[in-house]
């Protein structure tokens, strides 16, 4: 690959592992969906010789370039990609599987004197590489989709296919709470991805998840005092307005550059809609479109010009039938739902620098993302994380500075759990002290407890009360 980059930096990343002591030197640049993530990194190659590793969990899948909003080919402007479209579709490619692949590129990358850039969205992708612990042989980040792999005494992942538990099996609260009430206590009642997981680790093989949380595991929970690498983070940050109208436009955008041609290429009745590539926002979303479609015994043409001219023609329909009214329903949800997900990914990122102290550089696109002029980004945008990353790589890491960091965190860490209610709004529940401080500053529960101290029934409440 040729390189602009200067002869100094390449020397520069050379250096910068030197030290018998010293950890491997990545840059991670995180953010929002639809932030503008990758249009950093490629800029950032101009100044640095850097090899990207994609951290997207929907984005590693073959197919969906369109919908899963893939860097095109041309691009690229030459810069190498990794896990970028790599993984079969069908198969669910989970955490401690993305480490896994992500450890030994990093290697290589470095073994060509070039820097490891991750970049993407899947915050507990990121998380699962540069913590040791949170993925070590016994215990799966909570987050991610597989609890199972590697338990047990070998080191080797069973090559098995995880079935579902049995039909009657529900995913409830209330039954993993009768079963494992300590497991039950760690995580949040209407957090159902979690519920499912410790279910499925309990039905396959009658360990309580609770055991998970034993010995080392409980001990190194959520603690960043060993990450693997010398990470700099850089979050490309932007208002929620600024994003949601982004989000809009770029679906949008989407839609008339192929995503009804993919949609309907994945789409299959009754399919497994958890698993793999089925999972990504905007898949989902066309169900009932397509099952009307079907319904009116109508086939979806073979052509893909055919089936985009026939997509948009529905789309544009003056006559506001149910195909219609459908087809643009789904369009709204997948707006909807990305902008979700952007303000879950806006939280973990809070998260991981409060609650596990992580050292992140926010760099705010907002102006960038209402239009302004290509300049801008050159100069809000990719000056200040050239800076922030040539400041990093010039920089040894401090024994002290880390040691004051992993003091911070454990600070913050005996309060990852304990369990808060909520009396003024009903006895609502919530998880630790971020979880309950956001809560308590929100405006609903302000407005509540404002009524309450009114009408003088607040005096008579906690306002919370905490079990651990």
């Amino acid at each position: 690959m040729e390189t602009t980059s200067p002869p100094d930096d390449k020397s520069c990343c050379h250096n910068s592992n030197n030290g018998p002591n010293s950890k491997p030197k990545i840059v991670v640049i995180m953010g929002a969906s639809g932030s503008g993530k990758s249009k950093l990194a490629i800029d950032v190659a101009s100044h640095f010789p850097i090899e990207i590793i994609s951290a997207d969990s929907m984005q590693v899948y073959q197919g969906l370039d369109v919908l899963t909003n893939k860097v095109p080919f041309d691009e690229q402007k030459g810069v190498p990609h990794h896990l970028l479209g790599t993984i079969c579709p069908n198969v669910e490619f989970t955490a401690k599987d993305f480490r896994d692949s992500a450890i030994p590129l990093i290697d290589e990358i470095w073994s060509r004197n070039c820097l490891p850039v991750l970049v993407g969205g899947t915050n507990y992708y990121i998380q699962a590489l540069v913590s040791r612990f949170l993925l070590d042989d016994h215990a799966e980040p909570l987050e991610a989709n597989s609890f199972m792999d590697n338990h047990g005494d070998n080191n080797e992942r069973p090559d098995i296919e995880l079935e579902s538990p049995d039909e009657d099996c529900l995913y409830t609260y209330s039954r993993l709470k009768d079963l494992d009430p300590v497991a039950a206590n760690r995580i949040h009642p209407n957090d159902q991805r979690k519920i499912k997981q410790y279910l499925t680790l309990y039905s396959h093989l009658g360990v309580l998840p609770s055991k998970l949380f034993q010995g080392n595991a409980m001990q190194n929970w959520g603690q960043a005092d060993s990450l693997r690498y010398d990470c700099c983070f850089i979050c490309v940050d932007a208002s929620l307005p600024a994003l949601d109208l982004y989000v809009n436009q770029r679906v949008d955008a989407m839609v008339s550059t192929g995503l009804f041609e993919e949609v309907c290429d994945i789409y299959k009745s009754n399919a497994d809609y958890t698993r793999g590539l089925r999972q990504a926002i905007g898949v989902r979303e066309f169900e009932d479109f397509l099952n009307c479609w079907n319904s009116q015994s109508q086939e979806l043409p073979a052509c893909p010009e055919l089936l985009k001219e026939s997509m948009h023609h529905i789309m544009n329909s003056s006559d506001e039938d149910q195909l219609t009214l459908k087809l643009r329903e789904a369009v709204e949800k997948v707006k909807l739902n990305t902008r979700r997900l952007v303000r879950r990914q806006k939280r973990r990122l809070s998260r991981l620098q409060m609650l596990f102290g992580w050292n992140i550089h926010f760099v705010d696109v907002t102006s960038c993302l209402q239009g302004d002029s290509d300049n801008s980004w050159s100069v809000n945008v990719v000056e200040p994380s050239v800076n922030i990353i040539k400041s990093f790589l010039d920089t040894p890491a401090s024994a002290e500075a880390t040691k004051r960091d992993v003091e911070d965190t454990k600070l913050a860490e005996r309060d990852l759990w304990t369990q808060y209610i909520c009396e003024a709004c009903g006895n609502r529940e919530l998880r630790g002290a971020h979880e309950w401080e956001q809560h308590r500053q929100g405006r609903s529960h302000r407005k509540r407890a404002a009524r309450l101290r009114k009408s003088g029934i607040l005096s008579g409440l906690t306002n919370h009360t905490s079990v651990d």
